[in-house]
């Protein structure tokens, strides 16, 4: 049986894979027994990812009703860019100016990245390139520059990525990556300060036009 820790995790990728992609809109509630049904598991473990996620701001709790899923803003997405940039480039110039070693377990790790591209999985190429960048950003040693950059890629939207220009935008990253070790290994460090920022903003005029969108179409909801 797995443990509460494990389920609450598999949780919190699933509803913050759906958050993030625009799966679940803004506005979407989520209760915590009916999500409990859904995924076969007790409630516990749904409420403590449902309020870690209620942290980020990704959902706030209502009363006797469960987590509203809440909605970003083009500013939001445009800061959460530019500080993405200048703490990643940052943390990978410093793991190429020391140089890269044991560089098995990050090539496997691309490798899961690719594996989800191919099969056209959206839900486990964010997970698994999660896991990759956390991987490579964590060869810095500085466990608090890692969590800060862990913490503006989850909560980032990726509204669009499920789109044909995101799948597209997709298969380029899988090279991206392979780049990046590379380049750390060789200390090249300008060069992969160039790389990483362009693997960064890349994503940055589809994600940004699809929120865009999604703003436009809650303005006119309300009005």
């Amino acid at each position: 049986m797995e443990s509460v820790t494990n389920l609450r995790e598999t949780v919190l990728a699933q509803l913050r894979s759906r958050i993030v992609s625009g799966e679940a809109a803004p506005g979407t509630i989520y209760s915590v027994p009916a999500v409990a049904t859904e995924m076969g598991m007790s409630t516990t473990p749904v409420r403590e990812a449902l309020l870690e996620l209620s942290r980020t701001g990704l959902v706030s709790p209502l009363r006797n009703r469960g987590f509203r899923v809440e909605a970003a803003t083009p500013k939001d997405l445009e800061n959460q860019f530019d500080v993405r940039i200048m703490l990643e480039s940052g943390a990978l110039v410093a793991i190429a100016r020391a140089g890269l070693s044991d560089v098995a377990p990050l090539i496997e790790l691309a490798d899961a990245v690719a594996a989800a591209v191919k099969a056209g999985n959206v839900a486990d190429y964010i997970e698994t390139d999660r896991r990759f960048h956390e991987a490579l950003v964590s060869r810095a040693n500085n466990p608090l520059l890692t969590r800060m950059i862990m913490g503006l890629r989850a909560d980032m939207r990726l509204y669009g990525i499920n789109s044909p220009e995101g799948l597209e935008r997709q298969r380029a990253s899988v090279s991206e990556h392979y780049e990046m070790i590379e380049l750390a290994q060789t200390r090249q460090t300008e060069a992969i300060a160039a790389l990483i920022t362009r693997h960064i903003e890349s994503w940055k005029p589809l994600l940004t036009s699809a929120l865009q969108d999604v703003s436009a179409g809650s303005a006119r909801a309300l009005a």
